[in-house]
Parts: C-alpha cells; sequence; structure tokens
C-alpha cells in the first residue's frame, strides 16, 4: 500500500537558483518552517485530543521538527545569521489551508492530508538543494533532511487511513495533491522552502 502520492508539479530550476543565490534568506526561512511544523504536530494533538491511536506519533514528530529547527539554528549561528525578527505567513499553507472542508471529521482528514503533501514538497526540495550544494556538510545535511520529510509524508497518511477506508483517503489525497500543485504554481519564486 502506497503511504503517500508523487506531487504533480515538480520545483522549477528558477527557484533552485534563487536559493542558491540567497542562502542566508532560505536558512531563515527553513528554520521558521521547522518551528511551525513543530507546532503543527502538536496543534493535532491538542485540537484531537481523542485521538489517541497517533498522539505518541505525533509527539515524536513534534520533537523531531524541533531537533530541527535546533540544528538550523546552529547552522545559522555557525554563518552569523540571525533568526528574523518575526515569522512570516507562509502563504503557500494557508492557501492549502483555505481549502479544507470545514466537518470536524473531514477538517481532520484534510489536515492530515495537507500536512502529507507539504512533507512531501519537502522532501523534493530538500532534495534539490542538497544536491545543488557544494558544501559537503550542507549537501549530507539536506540529503538526511530530505530522507525525514519523506517519512513524514508517509506517516500523515498512514494516521489517516487509520481513522478513515481507504478510498476515502486515497481519493481526497489525489485531490489535494492537484491542489498543492496548483497552490505550488502561484507561488512567487523567491528564497524559501515555499
Amino acid at each position: 500500500m502506497k503511504l503517500n502520492l508523487d506531487i504533480t508539479v515538480p520545483s522549477k530550476p528558477e527557484w533552485v537558483e534563487a536559493v542558491m543565490a540567497d542562502f542566508p534568506s532560505f536558512l531563515q526561512d527553513h528554520a521558521d518552517c521547522e518551528r511551525k511544523a513543530s507546532a503543527m504536530a502538536m496543534s493535532f494533538v491538542a485540537k484531537f485530543p481523542d485521538r489517541t491511536a497517533i498522539i505518541p506519533e505525533l509527539i515524536g514528530i513534534g520533537i523531531e521538527e524541533l531537533e530541527h529547527f535546533q540544528q538550523v539554528y546552529l547552522l545559522m549561528e555557525s554563518r552569523g545569521i540571525q533568526l528574523p525578527a518575526s515569522m512570516g505567513q507562509d502563504v503557500y499553507v494557508t492557501n492549502l489551508i483555505k481549502r479544507c472542508h470545514s466537518g470536524r471529521e473531514e477538517r481532520f482528514l484534510d489536515r492530515l492530508l495537507i500536512a502529507s503533501v507539504v512533507e512531501t514538497r519537502g522532501a523534493e526540495r530538500f532534495r534539490l538543494v542538497s544536491e545543488a550544494q557544494n558544501e559537503p556538510e550542507l549537501h549530507r545535511f539536506y540529503k538526511i533532511l530530505w530522507a525525514s520529510e519523506a517519512k513524514h509524508g508517509h506517516v500523515f497518511v498512514k494516521f489517516a487511513l487509520h481513522y478513515f477506508d481507504e478510498k476515502t483517503v486515497y481519493d481526497r489525497l489525489a485531490w489535494w495533491v492537484e491542489q498543492e500543485g496548483e497552490v505550488m504554481d502561484g507561488l512567487e519564486i523567491r528564497s524559501a522552502l515555499h
């Protein structure tokens, strides 16, 4: 059983060029994204405390994402790059969330599947960043993160399959993959993860 669907719109070469041309800005945005990913995992725990089968793994993801934030921060610190004064809004994630159903159960499924496609996109982009690096340390760092994001993309689909039937999950996931492609196509190219 496949636990994710591949993204339909690949990142543009111009995006990789923008990242490599202003890597400090990318690192700042990446740090923010890791903090937000940790908060997102913990928000599932807060909003759906009755979903006890997935809470331990959600807590683990929250901790892992916070560890990724710490690793990015240490990388920034070693290069004299500070965290931004405030976390900007992630237009990509905001546009995806606007497309969610509003009922409690439907929204729960949608948020799990959004998390899956966001993590799958993150894996694709970290792979591209890893491959574009000349520095062995950064190549290795982003290769490790790429594998982690891909794993998380699978975990959120597994969570959905625990609470919803396979057809419902995969039909909705296919819809979300299409939505994600539309949102991604409409984003400006900048030195940021999304």
